[in-house]
């Protein structure tokens, strides 16, 4: 009986270091898990925050974007004003250049009469002065 109380004695020594052993083990575990989920918390807050910042940059990005098509819509309108009102200048140029040309025209058909006429009248005056010598030696003559 006595050695059986030993082995006994001795079974509960080692299952009472095992115990042990295992409380230990235990707690560290339990440590390194509570240290592991504050890792996690602390990197699961980060990356809330940077998907903060990201969606902030988005909405942000979002709104610029909303505005430069504002004012590509803007521009393009002002373009297609500038265009229409460009072909109406050049449909009133094109216009002013025909009555241009048609000026030139008439007023190079007058020059031609007015040179006609000018060399009739500077042949007639010739013709003329010719006459009043003429009639001026005669006169002489006669005098």
């Amino acid at each position: 009986v006595a050695m059986e109380t030993v082995s006994l004695e001795h079974q509960i020594q080692s299952v009472q270091r095992h115990i042990t052993f295992l409380k230990k083990e235990q707690m560290e575990l339990l440590h390194d898990l509570h240290l592991e989920i504050l890792r996690l918390q602390k990197h699961c807050s980060e990356l809330t925050h940077d998907l903060e910042i990201k969606e902030l940059e988005a909405r942000q990005q979002d709104v610029l974007d909303r505005e430069l098509e504002e004012k590509c819509r803007a521009m393009e309108a002002q373009l297609q004003e500038k265009e229409k009102d460009n072909l109406e200048l050049r449909k009133e140029l094109q216009h002013k250049e025909t009555l241009v040309a048609a000026l030139r025209s008439s007023l190079r058909s007058k020059e031609r009469r007015f040179l006609e006429e000018l060399k009739r009248r500077s042949h007639r005056v010739t013709i003329l002065d010719t006459e009043l010598q003429k009639q001026t030696e005669a006169a002489a003559y006669l005098s």
